[in-house]
């Protein structure tokens, strides 16, 4: 579990949040939500501490993170695995060595052992014999996938997903989401998503936190999202045609 208590975050005058507190989940998906500029993206950098607080405590399974020194920090984000926004893989290195790429940099396995690993982690995300593809040769779901691959590779206790669906039609998204969830509850991990994708929150919020104007505004799960009388989260919700038509819906199951 990731705890974040009254977290408050400043730029020059500028309060991006302001007293945070909220939990993240182990072997479920939590989702971060929010409009652009409302501070979600800011939490999630300071939760993986590119950004410091400047008052509050973030809680790895208890250990506080915020008050750590530089190589007690170290060993917390060994245990972080990390998928970002448009993959970051390496155009210079093929596929297996984007994977194995984090196993090399922390730590001191054999070349066979790495490649045991690699093998099995391409393997989990449906990419079993891509190790000698080139990066280009990749489509968006396949990159996607590989940098899942990577950000698994070190057996994380904890994966942050920065808007993971980006770039990708709503089939492949739908896939890439359940793969998420997937390798959450095999793995046991604290798995935090950082989108404003409602198909996600729809179909893997196990836990969802909406952030507004740098306040926790709302929290609660998918099922009760489309429900909720919060007129701020209301309008982010049911703010194109696919939602509204799908709240109407539940609206007449219920009756």
């Amino acid at each position: 579990m990731i705890e974040a208590k009254k977290i408050n975050k400043y730029f020059g005058g500028f309060q991006a949040l302001k007293e945070v507190s909220c939990h993240f989940e182990k072997g479920k998906t939590n989702l971060i939500i929010g409009r652009s500029g409302s501070g979600k993206t800011v939490l999630m950098k300071c939760l993986i501490g590119l950004y410091e607080v400047d008052s509050g405590e973030i809680l790895y399974d208890g250990r506080n993170f915020s008050t750590m020194i530089l190589n007690e920090r170290k060993a917390i984000r060994q245990e972080i695995g990390m998928l970002f926004q448009g993959a970051a893989l390496f155009d210079f290195l093929n596929v297996e060595e984007n994977v194995m790429f984090p196993l090399t940099m922390f730590t001191k396995q054999s070349l066979k052992e790495k490649l045991e690993r690699v093998n099995f982690v391409l393997n989990r995300v449906d990419l079993k014999g891509s190790n000698k593809l080139k990066i280009s040769e990749l489509s968006g779901g396949m990159r996607k996938r590989v940098a899942i691959a990577r950000a698994i590779a070190m057996n994380p206790r904890y994966l942050f997903c920065d808007e993971p669906n980006s770039g990708l039609d709503p089939q492949t998204s739908g896939v890439i989401d359940h793969l998420i969830k997937e390798i959450t509850e095999e793995y046991n991990i604290t798995t935090i998503v950082n989108t404003h994708d409602m198909n996600s929150v729809l179909s893997i919020g196990d836990t969802v936190a909406f952030i507004y104007n740098g306040q926790l505004w709302w929290s609660g799960s998918n099922k009760e999202i489309l429900n909720t009388t919060n007129k701020e989260l209301n309008d982010f919700v049911f703010g194109t045609e696919l939602t509204v038509r799908l709240k109407q819906y539940f609206q007449q199951k219920e009756q």
